[in-house]
């Protein structure tokens, strides 16, 4: 019987670690990144953490800014909407700063983010998303903006979100990440703002239907 994917997921991760290849203090790759690699939804990857942990061979930590912003989305004065605007005031202008600083090492981990839209696992397509704007914080070569924006990728997204997407949705996300990805490559910011902008309105419409 074939053992279930968290446990095949920390069978490898705890080869990693026993084999040397994990040195340690060294941090593993954060869940989005293992969704993504591994083809698993986040709760699998959790639940693989948790053994590792429990077997005390890692150790977790959560951010408290991430949890703080989930508390907020989750209360009745902040609201998705409210996020939405301020991914906007942050993603629009660190995306002009990627295309001016961008490397070909930052082009590369950001194609790496890309995904394929038509697959069914809502978690494996988020992930991938955060890993891409995560990326794209991360190429502007400014540590605040990944330090500010990293916890905006990693709120909860309740049901009333999750259930409205519309028709196509990811299709839509998926072509505005290539169109970012050829702008930071034509390191052209002014396209690449306009992109970034272009992207979050439609994310703000798709949520407001």
């Amino acid at each position: 019987m074939r053992p279930p994917a968290y446990q095949l997921l920390a069978d490898e991760l705890r080869a990693d670690i026993t084999s040397g290849r994990l040195q340690p203090g060294e941090r593993l790759p954060p869940e989005p990144e293992l969704c993504v690699r591994t083809g698993v939804s986040r709760s699998t990857v959790r639940e693989a953490l948790r053994l590792l942990a429990s077997q005390h061979l890692i150790v977790t930590t959560r951010g408290v800014l991430s949890t703080g912003l989930t508390l907020l989305t989750n209360s009745a004065e902040v609201g998705f909407t409210d996020l939405l605007e301020l991914r906007r005031a942050l993603e629009i202008p660190a995306a002009a700063l990627a295309a001016v600083r961008r490397t070909d090492a930052h082009l590369a981990e950001i194609r790496a983010a890309l995904f394929d839209p038509n697959l069914d696992d809502f978690d494996v397509m988020l992930q991938a998303h955060t890993m891409f704007h995560a990326a794209i914080a991360k190429a502007t070569c400014n540590p605040l903006y990944e330090l500010f924006t990293r916890p905006l990728y990693h709120v909860s997204y309740g049901e009333e979100v999750t259930d409205s997407l519309p028709a196509g949705y990811w299709a839509r996300i998926d072509a505005d990440h290539r169109a970012l990805l050829a702008c930071l490559a034509a390191q052209d910011p002014e396209a690449a703002s306009t992109v970034g902008r272009r992207h979050l309105d439609y994310i703000v419409a798709a949520n407001q239907r």
